[in-house]
């Protein structure tokens, strides 16, 4: 009987489901409940200190006591927003080959400070980028054979823009893959896109 009623089961100790249901609540105090909700939301992933301090606005904690547990965390380490920012750049250019611009952007929509996201995105220099978007552009371009040149190119720089490559750069690594590949691309300049 899947949807029969569950009686209450007596645990040893003396307590039951549902009290052990009511332990599992948050503590009233609003600097514990304030730890437990930083907690819970660093598990599994980083997060920033304002991504924590919005989290512990929603949910009603008094902004003096959210300061001090967050401040609390910098100090142990919990919240470290420059490895945080560091981590993130190398992640998504890595896996997602995402440019300096792209990545600046996410980690401001994230909270972090411009200085850290300076630092962070620094790590990737121009060659590195380009040969990124290199990648990119050779991993599309045989869905891209059989179309016009005009469109192949449209495709190819419009995928790279949308990464937060510049535009020079994008129009210069898909001219160059296109004429690797035998396409004739005489009369291709910046505005062809």
């Amino acid at each position: 009987m899947p949807y029969a009623k569950r009686r209450r089961t007596e645990r040893p100790g003396g307590s039951s489901d549902s009290s052990r249901a009511e332990q599992e609540l948050p503590p009233q105090d609003p600097a514990e409940r304030a730890r437990a909700i930083c907690l819970r939301l660093l598990t599994g992933t980083p997060r920033t200190r304002k991504q924590l301090a919005d989290a512990l606005e929603k949910r009603e904690i008094p902004q003096d006591i959210a300061e001090e547990v967050l401040s609390r965390f910098e100090d142990v380490g919990l919240i470290n927003d420059a490895a945080f920012a560091d981590a993130w750049v190398e992640s998504r250019h890595h896996g997602r080959g995402l440019a300096r611009r792209a990545l600046a952007r996410e980690l401001r929509t994230k909270g972090v400070e411009p200085a850290l996201i300076d630092e962070a995105v620094g790590q990737l220099d121009s060659e590195r980028e380009e040969e990124t978007a290199r990648e990119l552009v050779a991993r599309k371009l045989r869905a891209t054979r059989g179309l016009e040149r005009d469109r192949r190119l449209r495709r190819l720089a419009g995928m790279l823009a949308r990464k937060g490559y510049p535009e020079g750069m994008a129009l210069r690594v898909v001219k160059r893959a296109l004429e690797e590949e035998g396409e004739d691309t005489e009369g291709l300049d910046e505005g062809a896109y």
